[in-house]
This record gives C-alpha cells, structure tokens and sequence, in this order.
C-alpha cells in the first residue's frame, strides 16, 4: 500500500509541489510550522532515514541543502529549520521552514489551519527563489 507522500507525488493527491528530479520530491506540508515548510520526501518507500542507501542518502541531503537556500533567501529567516522525524507517516521525509527562534522547533506549534492564500503565496516565493538561485529545472510549476 502506498504512503500519503507517495499519492502526492503520483498526484493521486493534491500538493503544493515545489521541487522533483528523479529521486526526490519537495512539497508543503500541510500542517506547517511557518509558511514555507518544506517536505523532503524520496520517491522510494523507505520508512527510516538510516535505510536510505547511501547515494540516496546523500542526494536528500544536497537537494535539502539547496531548498535551504531558498527558504533563507525568499524568507529571511534567522535560521532554515531542519528535522527528521517520521512519526507520522511511514516514508523518509525531511521538514524543512524558515524558523526565527527555538521555539519554532516543536511540532506543537504547527499551524492546523493556514490560509490557503498564503501557502500559494509562500510557494510561489520559494519557487522564484530556487529559480533566482538556479535550480529552475527542478522548481515545479
């Protein structure tokens, strides 16, 4: 049976897709932490990060490092956040958000309801920032 992540990434759900290549997919969540709050998911269906084989491994890690890039310079934050968890679904996901204080490293924070207006805005921003930052041919449209 296929992760949440993975009908997303099928499209079989909608999402606020904002990078793909071959081995990984970036879209909102859609509980965030701040407006801007990435999740990096692999197409394969590895549930725990530390089975990831290594190449792939590593992949996750320079793309989040680019999407960081773009968080920092769409939102200006003090900091881009970066957290695996996995509680919640069982598919290798890294969060990613523009934080301005430790506070905002708590999944109690999450926003429950945020407007849909301004998730399609923050979107747009972080997508026009990796473009700027030349990552265009990963940024989805």
């Amino acid at each position: 049976m296929s992760t949440v992540f993975s009908k997303i990434i099928d499209r079989e759900l909608p999402g606020r897709i904002i990078w793909e290549d071959e081995q990984v997919v970036a879209f909102f969540t859609i509980e965030p932490l701040a407006y801007g709050h990435t999740l990096l998911v692999p197409r394969a269906e590895i549930d725990h990060w530390v089975d990831l084989p290594q190449e792939l491994a590593a992949h996750l890690f320079a793309v989040a490092q680019k999407i960081s890039q773009g968080l920092d310079k769409a939102f200006a934050p003090q900091r881009v956040g970066f957290m695996i968890a996995g509680f919640d679904v069982p598919h290798t996901h890294l969060h990613l958000w523009p934080a301005n204080s430790q506070a905002e490293f708590s999944f109690e924070a999450v926003n429950r309801a945020p407007e849909a207006d301004k998730m399609d805005e923050a979107a747009d921003k972080l997508r026009a920032a990796l473009v700027e930052l030349g990552y265009g041919d990963f940024v989805a449209s």
